[in-house]
């Protein structure tokens, strides 16, 4: 659970890390490579790699802390999501009234796509 998280901070702040930072957290959390196949791949230890990963959570929490970016998508989700479930009452036309807004305000979350 702790590594969905990160991946939802990672989303949303991962511009702000370095190159080095993001290359290795990629390969990490979306390649699924272990420690050692980064290490290897990036001509470092293990060690460092262990310590760049937590160096990023660590970087990535206080940037949610400080900005609550990843907190307010989640809550403009919720809110989209409950628009749509009162959409989904109302006449044909209103309802393709709200469809179209939430798709403006939120691309593909109006088109079903799962919440981040």
């Amino acid at each position: 659970m702790e590594d969905l998280r990160f991946m939802r901070l990672w989303d949303c702040y991962q511009p702000l890390l370095t190159e080095r930072q993001r290359e290795i957290t990629n390969l990490y959390f979306n390649c699924d490579l272990s420690l050692a196949e980064i290490a290897e791949q990036k001509g470092c230890s293990r060690q460092s790699v262990s310590d760049c990963l937590n160096k990023c959570r660590k970087q990535l929490e206080d940037y949610e802390e400080k900005l609550r970016f990843a907190q307010t998508l989640a809550e403009a989700a919720r809110i989209a999501e409950e628009i749509e479930g009162v959409a989904t009452k109302l006449p044909a036309p209103y309802r393709e009234q709200i469809e179209t807004v939430l798709r403006r305000v939120g691309g593909e979350r109006a088109h079903g796509a799962p919440n981040a």
